[in-house]
């Protein structure tokens, strides 16, 4: 051989090796860098989302999760279209590559809406359009639900199709491996945005840097992009075979329409309503359908536990913001979920599960889907428990009825203070007094020398919540002079703040300590820099302690373990071998309904206690447990695979009465043949 023929053999066996890594195909080390790039990028966006809205858009609470669980909700609807456009029309290739574009390109606009410099024209550090950003953070939003959605029945299924019938095992630890980058990129954007978002950051001045923390995601989803494009090469890329989605849809409407056309009495009934499409569909596609609704029939209370599993990612994180902490304290939160996930999983797998068993306890999937149900309702009368113990630390507002008088004495000496039908009371000196439902005409005793020195405030007599006026990573500070100047209100990103004072020929430093969620009035008299500044506290700080939040998360999370893990699995187990995807999308679309369900609750019910909402949702899900248990108990569990062999059994018994039959029919035709040629051969 020449030696040029030598080299393309060895260059042509170097290539097979590459293909392959410790009996692993190359391209799916691509493939999960991308999920855990696009991973980062979603929950990355996700964790500061709801205070984005909240605090940047100027949201109030209950439009802030409504948005936010209609985000969630469109997130896991749009996987039904990404499988039906995979698997009938451009494949799942060529699917994630254009959902990862607008994908991407939705990260971007979300960034972009973020910069407040864009419409501050006074440069004061609030936006003065937020119309524009508004319409800016919806548009990146819808973009963003249809790429995540879209791509998410793809990504999984395509790196399947990497592997080949003799490494089943390897493709075993690749999912395995596949739902760690998951939680893997979940963890890490759950500690590092909420970073990255308490920084400064803006051009004219210094506000939260929100574009900086959907700007890395965004970026990342850039490079999940270029990854999965650079590992085209060697990807096994299978064409689309149509859609069973669309055939299982088909032959159900068939079903339904034929029986609505034999209606009458006079046509015999048949075992399923699914026969009447026996017509013109397979037996074999008709039990696959049946079995398929048969799992579906017990999909229909799972909504409710998505209802509470997502809230906390919207309530659970208002309700950290009116408690002690700081705001990396608050998202750090979010990561219990992931690390748990990671714990509690091989955990259950190998020591309880097994445990159990050990007992003599049949702990079927079902019902460990039900202990998981019960244990989010749980979790969520933690939550009711601490929102009470919360709301005793708040400070009471006057409701829609009532309004609120303050009064400041500014002065050096105290004021003797009359309001009609109320005996008279004193205001010390740099001291304030609250009242509320007075009438006004106000008369005041107090010396000519510091007639300047009183000031009146009327407070707004709109109900409102202690983390509306101060979030608890910010400190409202109310800068009144001697000259009654309108107050400044000024917010605090540290729990301890030095102000520079000057009136131009003087300047001195003032240093306090500020409690989280806290709001203070500081009196700085005219000669500030030789008398000292008196500071009023007009609302406590926080003093309810995050960590009481632990027990809500870890009852959450061994919910979610216990029921989404083994929901999962039983879905799998229960599904025909070509309808996976089916079950999968219809697992999904119980997600959706579930947000929802909190968009329904939070603008219509209205309930005034966010105590007493949390106590609704665990007692819905309490009566939704009760009622899926009785559906479990008259469930059979179906071996898909037996069944599906006896159709095609008897599919094959009656191909073979066919042929059978055909060999008769000729071997006669041809026995009746020779009969006539030996008759002609004796005439």
């Amino acid at each position: 051989p020449s030696p040029n023929h030598e080299k393309h053999v060895i260059w042509s066996l170097f290539c097979v090796y590459a293909q392959e890594v410790c009996g692993y195909p190359l391209s799916i080390f691509f493939i999960v860098v991308n999920e855990f790039c696009e991973r980062f990028s979603y929950y990355g966006m996700r964790a500061v989302l709801v205070l984005y809205f909240r605090y940047f858009l100027r949201f109030d609470d209950d439009l802030a999760t409504s948005i936010y669980h209609t985000f969630v909700a469109l997130c896991y609807l749009t996987p039904i279209l990404g499988a039906v456009v995979a698997d009938s029309w451009l494949g799942k290739f060529k699917t994630i590559i254009y959902l990862s574009i607008v994908y991407a390109i939705g990260q971007v606009v979300m960034a972009v809406s973020a910069i407040h410099d864009i419409t501050d024209t006074d440069r004061d550090g609030t936006p003065d359009n937020l119309t524009l950003h508004i319409v800016l953070s919806m548009v990146g939003l819808l973009l963003i639900a249809l790429g995540t959605g879209g791509i998410k029945p793809c990504v999984a299924a395509f790196g399947g199709d990497q592997f080949q019938d003799h490494q089943a095992k390897q493709r075993s630890t690749f999912f395995s491996v596949f739902y760690l980058c998951i939680n893997g990129g979940s963890l890490l954007s759950t500690i590092i945005t909420p970073i990255l978002r308490g920084q400064e950051c803006g051009i004219h001045s210094q506000q939260k840097c929100y574009p900086l923390a959907f700007g890395v995601p965004a970026a990342l989803m850039v490079v999940a992009l270029v990854v999965f494009i650079i590992g085209s090469g060697m990807y096994h890329k299978t064409e689309p075979q149509g859609n069973i989605m669309l055939d299982v849809c088909k032959c159900i409407g068939f079903a339904i329409k034929n029986r609505f056309r034999h209606r009458s009495s006079s046509y015999p009934k048949r075992t399923h309503w699914m026969d009447w499409a026996e017509e013109k569909y397979e037996k074999l596609l008709i039990a696959q359908i049946k079995m398929v609704l048969k799992v579906l029939f017990l999909y229909i209370p799972l909504p409710m536990f998505w209802t509470l599993f997502d809230q906390k990612g919207s309530r659970w994180t208002l309700q950290a913001t009116t408690m002690d902490g700081n705001f990396v304290r608050t998202l750090s939160f979010l990561t219990v979920n992931p690390i748990l996930i990671l714990t509690l999983v091989p955990i259950m797998d190998s020591v309880v599960y097994p445990l159990i068993k050990k007992c003599g306890l049949n702990f079927t999937p079902l019902k460990r889907m039900t202990v998981g149900m019960f244990l989010a309702a749980m979790a969520f009368v933690a939550a009711a428990l601490v929102q009470i113990q919360i709301d005793k630390t708040l400070p009471t507002f006057p409701s829609s009825s009532q309004s609120q008088l303050k009064l400041l004495n500014m002065g050096s000496v105290p004021l003797t203070v009359t309001l009609p039908n109320n005996d008279p009371f004193v205001i010390e000196a740099a001291k304030v007094n609250h009242l509320e439902e007075v009438l006004l005409g106000i008369h005041i005793t107090k010396p000519d020398c510091i007639g300047r020195s009183l000031t009146q405030t009327l407070m707004s007599t709109q109900r409102i919540s202690k983390s509306f006026k101060c979030v608890f990573s910010q400190f409202c500070l109310h800068y009144k002079t001697h000259k009654h100047r309108f107050p400044k209100h000024l917010l605090l990103l540290i729990s301890r703040a030095t102000f520079t004072i000057t009136n131009g020929a003087n300047t001195c430093e003032y240093s306090r300590e500020f409690g989280f969620g806290s709001s203070y009035t500081l009196l700085i008299p005219s000669h500030f820099c030789s008398e000292s500044i008196s500071g009023i506290e007009d609302i406590q700080p926080n003093s309810f302690h995050m960590g009481w939040q632990i027990p809500q998360y870890f009852l959450i999370t061994c919910g979610e373990v216990v029921f989404s893990v083994t929901g999962l699995e039983f879905s799998y187990s229960q599904a025909p071998s070509n309808m996976k995807a089916v079950l999968q999308a219809g697992w999904l679309f119980t997600v959706a309904i579930g947000n929802f369900i909190v968009l329904i609750v939070a603008e219509i019910a209205q309930i005034e206690e966010q105590w007493a909402e949390f106590v609704l949702f665990a007692s819905l899900l309490v009566a939704v447990c009760v009622i899926f248990s009785i559906m479990a108990y008259f469930y059979t569990y179906m071996d898909p695979a037996e069944i599906e062999a006896q159709f095609r059994d008897k599919g094959g018994k009656e191909e073979s009465d066919k042929e059978e039959l055909q060999m008769q029919k000729k071997d006669f035709v041809d026995h009746h043949n020779e009969d006539d040629e030996a008759k002609q051969t004796k005439m």
